[in-house]
């Protein structure tokens, strides 16, 4: 007797694989993730407390490094490399770290950090160096087993950051004779350049998607310009001395920055805030670089612009596409609730409080500082309450990732 067939449809399920491994390790947005907004969670508070004098620690490296450091080599390059280790995935069609591999790299960025607390400080540097040349070796062979040339660059300034990273270590070690801050700088303008990279791609095309008839299309020479004019004014404020030069190229690049994020049309995502954190993250980076510009003539402490760029719009791009690409990559709709606006709200309102309360009320310094961390400690701890589980388990729709 001739077997019952199964429906073409259960006969492709059946012949599908079905997806292997923990969950969480399956693609590198569920660990690195989790980690990033963590440390973000707690370094902002801990940070403030150690510089009020609230809590005593002594850290592998001096208290204002550690915290700098920390919130760009470990924040912000968690979430790099989560995403990049997630989007070369989709850019490669080839296969990203996942079980052992991925396990084994998050636990290198971990390891990192739980040194820099607890030294010594030459183990410290060594697990905190050994990640972004990895990552950036392992993207550059993908993207060239794919022909992907197009985002050869992004592995450029991962190697970039990497050796900015190297200046900062042997910097603190004594062992190279340059302030320990400058290579701090070229990693905040170097995660500022991946961002106006990245965002010039998917801020326009999401803002197109959810716009019937909208149509955004840059001239090609305008964004060239805009991208060089921004990284020459950055390499200027991180390698010369503050100039007139200097505050000019600064403030083209910003009034560039402006009319691009205009060209973008924000006002038509009002009612989407998953997008609308994007633009308004965004708008950070113009008033980031028109901050640096004024202190390129010590009209403003240079602290207003960086803290511009790093909360407002690493903190602010960062909160936006860690809640779009989580609930894109573990197949749940892109539309965010009351809690995850909330999150955007009060990372917005704490880069507002940052930059600009001790601008305006200087003798509010301290208060600045304790609001601006609870806000911000808030925004990610609203995120792991949420995100955190969706990480960790398996995509309701069982496909892998």
């Amino acid at each position: 007797m001739k077997p019952t067939s199964l429906p073409i449809s259960s006969q492709s399920q059946a012949a599908a694989p079905q997806p292997a491994g923990m969950p969480f390790l399956r693609l590198g947005f569920r660990p690195f993730y989790v980690g990033g907004a963590l440390l973000a969670a707690l370094m902002v508070p801990l940070w403030v407390a150690m510089f009020l004098g609230a809590w005593q620690l002594s850290p592998a490296a001096p208290g204002l490094l550690w915290h700098a450091h920390e919130m760009l080599f470990g924040f912000a390059v968690a979430i790099i490399v989560g995403f990049l280790m997630t989007a070369g995935k989709t850019w490669t069609g080839l296969a990203t770290p996942r079980g052992a591999t991925l396990a084994a790299l998050a636990l290198l960025w971990l390891g990192a950090r739980v040194a820099s607390v607890t030294g010594p400080y030459v183990v410290y540097a060594v697990l905190d160096l050994a990640l972004l040349p990895i990552v950036a070796a392992i993207l550059v062979t993908l993207l060239l087993r794919s022909r992907n040339y197009r985002n050869l660059p992004l592995a450029l300034i991962l190697a970039l950051l990497a050796a900015a990273n190297l200046v900062f270590h042997l910097a603190v070690l004594g062992w190279l004779d340059v302030s320990a801050m400058s290579p701090l700088y070229a990693g905040l303008a170097l995660i500022i350049m991946i961002e106006c990279v990245m965002a010039g791609r998917v801020i326009p095309f999401f803002t197109m998607t959810v716009t019937p008839g909208l149509k955004l299309v840059a001239p090609v020479w305008l964004e060239r310009v805009t991208l060089g004019v921004t990284a020459l004014g950055l390499a200027l404020w991180v390698l010369a001395p503050p100039s007139a030069i200097g505050l000019i190229v600064l403030g083209l690049a910003s009034g560039l920055h402006t009319r691009r994020l205009l060209a973008w049309r924000p006002g038509v995502t009002l009612k989407r805030p998953i997008l609308w954190i994007l633009h308004a993250a965004y708008a950070w980076i113009p008033v980031g670089l028109a901050l640096l510009a004024l202190a390129q003539l010590g009209w403003v402490p240079v602290s207003a612009g960086v803290h511009a760029l790093g909360v407002g719009a690493t903190g602010g791009l960062i909160i936006g596409m860690i809640t779009r690409t989580a609930r894109g990559h573990t197949g749940r709709p892109l539309a965010v609730a009351g809690p995850e606006v909330l999150a955007y709200a009060l990372v917005m309102t704490a880069a507002l409080l940052r930059v600009f309360l001790p601008l305006l009320a200087p003798a509010l310094y301290a208060w600045a500082l304790i609001a601006t961390a609870a806000l911000w400690s808030a925004a990610f701890s609203v995120y792991l309450w949420i995100y955190t589980p969706w990480l960790m388990s398996a995509r309701p729709d069982g496909k892998d990732g």
